[in-house]
């Protein structure tokens, strides 16, 4: 198979090139998929905002948790260890089982 047959084209809208921001991720699974709610919270705002939804299969999960991590300790690596110090302390008022993140 040559070079040209292999590669994979890539499509990035412009709506989607700015990207969305969170500083929250709320995790829920059930037999064949993970759900990631990326939520953004806003200082002194009541309502958060979930800012996008991605539904994996198990399988994709654990593929992307493998290439998070590495290129977390790749990040590490470059800059420095990545501080996780304090908890956020937020209640969550969302349905469906509790996340974990």
């Amino acid at each position: 198979m040559d070079q040209k047959k292999k590669q994979l084209e890539i499509e990035l809208t412009k709506e989607e090139s700015t990207g969305s921001y969170s500083n929250l991720v709320m995790i829920t699974h059930s037999a064949s998929e993970f759900v990631f709610d990326f939520i953004t919270v806003m200082p002194g705002l009541p309502k958060a905002k979930v800012v996008k939804r991605m539904i994996l299969t198990p399988d994709h999960a654990k593929r992307f948790s493998q290439a998070l991590a590495d290129n977390i300790k790749r990040f590490e690596d470059q800059n420095g260890t990545i501080s996780t110090e304090g908890k956020m302390d937020m209640p969550f008022n969302f349905r469906g089982p509790l996340p974990e993140a």
